[in-house]
């Protein structure tokens, strides 16, 4: 879920930041999140590669933004998602436990294994906890997205930060209006 949300993450709207413009910064991203088994790291990425990485960035983050809004929607997102980059359910066994799991036809293309990672773990999401805990920051000057995986599932903000700023300026409001 980290991979996801991480990825959805890397374009911040409200600064106009974007943290995949580059080739070197796909391949950075790709370093810092864990590989499906079978993945080949050392591979060569190209300028299609990041194109393709963006698309499934653009699917991700719509998920996310609507999930808690129209779930029907967030569903139809994340099953094209799955379509459109051949991924497949597939149980794996690590030691003695098995897993279910997804994935892609061909793991060593970079699109292809984020779609498996991250559209597989919104979809588990949506269908274990509820799509109502995929959102995104309620802070002002905030568009980060989150995943709720809390017991209670109130989270409201991306960080503590952001819900602090909040509590701050919630404080401040009352202050002056006394």
């Amino acid at each position: 879920m980290a991979t996801a949300v991480g990825l959805a993450n890397t374009w911040r709207p409200v600064r106009g930041e974007d943290d995949l413009e580059t080739v070197t910064q796909l391949r950075a991203f790709l370093d810092s999140h864990p590989p499906i088994a079978g993945r080949d790291v050392s591979r060569p990425l190209t300028d299609d590669d990041l194109a393709e990485a963006r698309t499934v960035r653009e699917t991700v983050r719509a998920v996310l933004e609507t999930a808690g809004t129209d779930a029907a929607r967030a569903a139809e997102i994340v099953n094209a998602g799955l379509r459109r980059h051949r991924v497949t359910p597939a149980i794996r066994q690590d030691d003695d436990e098995w897993w279910a799991d997804v994935a892609p036809a061909d793991p060593d293309h970079p699109a292809a294994h984020l779609a498996a990672v991250t559209l597989g773990s919104l979809a588990a999401v949506i269908t274990t906890l509820g799509p109502e805990r995929l959102g995104v920051c309620a802070g002002p000057a905030c568009r980060a997205t989150f995943a709720d995986l809390s017991r209670n599932g109130s989270k409201q903000y991306c960080t503590r930060t952001c819900a602090h700023r909040a509590s701050v300026a919630a404080y401040r409001n009352r202050r002056r209006s006394d």
